[in-house]
């Protein structure tokens, strides 16, 4: 039996481009009891920053588990299930958007893609309101992950 090739580490570049170019990813947040607690979310990218922004809801146990500890990465998967990027650092939540168009509105409404942006911009201000939204900004104080190089 033949070894494969080896795991090869991306540059901050690869793994940034990574990051920009998906939308989902899986955020990991630490349960009281120590153990992680996973949960796939949409996400966007600041690269100059170095924010991950995640669009939640304020009841969510992630939120909870955040402010107990603000220690979260995200996980996100690559162009094939061979790569992968890592995003680790400190989160924090926002308050919640509470008037249509205050802050944390906006700027839940510039993480969406343009081609996705709501006709009704007003009526998406609304219901962000209704949900009692806020964002998870994850401050990225580092970025891992691999690619395998496999033909085939």
């Amino acid at each position: 039996m033949t070894q494969g090739p080896a795991p090869r580490s991306l540059s901050n570049e690869a793994l940034s481009d990574l990051l920009a170019r998906q939308q989902f990813g899986t955020l990991a947040t630490v349960k009281q009891s120590g153990h992680p607690h996973l949960t796939t979310m949409l996400y966007s990218w600041d690269p100059e920053a170095r924010i991950v922004r995640l669009s939640t809801t304020a009841d969510r146990i992630k939120v909870k588990h955040l402010q107990r500890n603000p220690r979260a990465a995200l996980h996100v998967q690559g162009d094939d299930v061979w790569s992968f990027a890592v995003a680790e650092g400190t989160a924090e939540a926002s308050e919640l958007t509470t008037v249509p168009g205050d802050a944390v509105g906006r700027e839940l409404l510039a993480m969406i893609p343009t081609a996705a942006k709501p006709e009704d911009e007003d009526a998406f201000l609304n219901q962000l309101v209704a949900e009692r939204r806020i964002v998870i900004r994850l401050r990225v104080e580092r970025l891992y992950g691999t690619a395998l190089d496999i033909n085939g």
